[in-house]
């Protein structure tokens, strides 16, 4: 088609993560409802990263890590993230051995996300001294651990597997990354380009709006996404309820600051190439550019 970015003119096209963490803020996002007509293109991050990278992609959800590698001509929507302050019960590394026995050993990542791959990194680079083999495998479990010691599984097969009785050790990237710094960890932000912010700031305004309050309103009953995750991924209704109120779905100065420090480490550990200088959307920078 090659028409992609004659489109940005008249209709914002917009990525949504196929992850359930991501479900609460998009459950009550109805395109047709905007004034500004919307097209929305639902992937996994890997797929919305490169479209974001490519200039098809207006505004994104996207990984952290992705976000940091584009952020020049990025800038991130306040108000809406997933990030969590401790357990986030889906990015797990599964181990045969204790995960200070590692140094050694072989670990398998699962190939779908940047970001928990180097959160992994940074854990295990910085605060466990420890240099293990890495592989990159397809995300199962029995198959992973055919070749490797330890396994990193993120979303909903971290999930399905943590339901298993396999005997390893697990641990939790969220918590093992809130007990070493006392921050909270974001895995996704909402990111926009910069030159299209800069001439469609209504269009940005309500669209962030219009995240914002299906945050809002599914947070105060999470009944329709607790069963959508139970008939399309199985587990329990109390499982769900845990999982959805444990995530944090708001990106302020908490979240920000835990951000920073993640890209300052990743950058440090040569895992990022540059510094990641985070820039917040604000409608008011329009405003104040014309008073």
């Amino acid at each position: 088609m090659g028409g992609d970015n004659l489109n940005t003119h008249n209709k914002t096209v917009l990525g949504k993560i196929s992850y359930t963490n991501a479900w609460p803020i998009f459950h009550y996002f109805d395109p047709k409802k905007l004034t500004h007509p919307v097209e929305m293109v639902t992937e996994v991050p890997a797929v919305l990263n490169q479209r974001i990278h490519e200039g098809t992609l207006d505004l994104s959800a996207m990984s952290s890590f992705a976000y940091g590698m584009e952020s020049k001509r990025l800038m991130v929507l306040p108000d809406i993230s997933v990030s969590s302050k401790g357990e986030v019960k889906s990015i797990l590394l599964f181990s045969k051995k204790k995960i200070e026995d590692l140094g050694s050993g072989t670990i398998a990542l699962t190939n779908t996300s940047a970001t928990s791959v180097n959160l992994l990194k940074i854990l295990l680079t910085k605060f466990y001294k420890l240099s293990p083999a890495y592989i990159s495998l397809e995300p199962d479990l029995p198959s992973m651990m055919e070749h490797a010691d330890a396994a990193l599984l993120i979303g909903d097969s971290a999930i399905q597997a943590s339901w298993t009785d396999h005997g390893y050790y697990v641990y939790d990237l969220g918590e093992r990354w809130f007990h070493f710094t006392n921050q909270s960890m974001t895995f996704a932000v909402w990111a926009v380009s910069s030159d299209y912010a800069n001439c469609h700031s209504e269009v940005i305004h309500e669209i962030s709006d219009a995240f914002i309050s299906s945050k809002a309103k599914i947070l105060q009953e999470l009944t329709p996404v607790i069963d959508e995750a139970i008939q399309k991924i199985g587990g329990t209704k109390s499982y769900w309820y845990d999982y959805f109120t444990n995530l944090c779905y708001d990106f302020g100065e908490n979240e920000l600051q835990g951000l920073q420090l993640y890209f300052r480490y990743a950058h440090e550990l040569g895992l990022m190439e540059h510094e990641v200088r985070l820039d917040l959307w604000n409608e008011n920078k329009l405003i104040r550019v014309t008073e």
